[in-house]
């Protein structure tokens, strides 16, 4: 069941709402707000997941409110407004949708069953990450997609995150946080990802750094925090 709060200063209203909201079910509401204020501070206290808010209210509105919150673990925001000319401006700003005043029941139900479809497809997008078997990159006035599995090392350059295979050297759009968990490459330094599966030696420096050659001689550097880890995987216990 989801969490919801309703920020709405006219009392009317938000009772109407939360009937509403109530009849049709599968919101939980954990709070109702008269204000912004106090609809901000229960927001970061009970970190419901859909704020039904308001849009004017007197002195913070409900835009004001929406730019204070933070973009990280912001709710699905449904705003509720009497103006129409807002509404456009709702999408704007991180709005999930809206609702125009007297609120229609079968708009809200619209509204619900697509809160709930979106809380269910991201439940399933955090239990299964699709791989990419393909990575965009761009370079020398072309597209290339480059299969992943043939990837030796992705390092950060100015340029963007690099991707070096046996034949092609391209640059991607993507961090090397997404290829890290969705590629066979693996972290052995904080601006290098390798591909274990092409590590051909590594070479341990007086100084204490080490880096990885690849079978077709790409270089990657190893941190100490992540020398142990690749040693291990590939079965060198010393």
């Amino acid at each position: 069941m989801l969490k919801a709060i309703v920020i709405d200063d006219e009392l009317f209203a938000r009772e109407e709402l939360i009937e509403q909201i109530n009849e049709i079910g599968h919101i939980d509401i954990i709070a109702e707000c008269g204000n912004a204020i106090d609809g901000l501070k229960q927001i970061n206290i009970l970190k419901p997941d859909v704020v039904f808010l308001d849009i004017q209210m007197p002195r913070i509105t409900g835009m004001e409110l929406i730019s204070m919150l933070d973009p990280e673990t912001m709710p699905n925001i449904v705003f509720v407004t009497a103006y129409d000319e807002f509404a456009v401006k709702a999408f704007e700003d991180n709005a999930f949708d809206y609702l125009l005043k007297p609120i229609e029941p079968a708009r809200l139900q619209k509204t619900i069953k697509r809160l709930i479809q979106a809380d269910k497809k991201q439940d399933l997008s955090l239990l299964s990450q699709p791989d990419i078997d393909l990575i965009p990159c761009s370079g020398h006035n072309r597209i290339l997609l480059l299969p992943s599995n043939e990837i030796e090392v992705a390092s950060i350059q100015a340029s963007g995150v690099e991707l070096l295979s046996k034949t092609e050297k391209a640059c991607t759009q993507l961090t090397l946080k997404v290829l890290e968990e969705k590629t066979p490459l693996i972290r052995c330094h904080r601006q290098f990802l390798i591909n274990p599966h092409f590590i051909r030696e590594i070479k341990l420096h007086e100084n204490g750094t080490s880096e990885i050659v690849t079978q077709n001689g790409h270089i990657a550097q190893v941190s100490r925090r992540y020398l142990k880890e690749i040693k291990e995987r590939l079965g060198i216990h010393h």
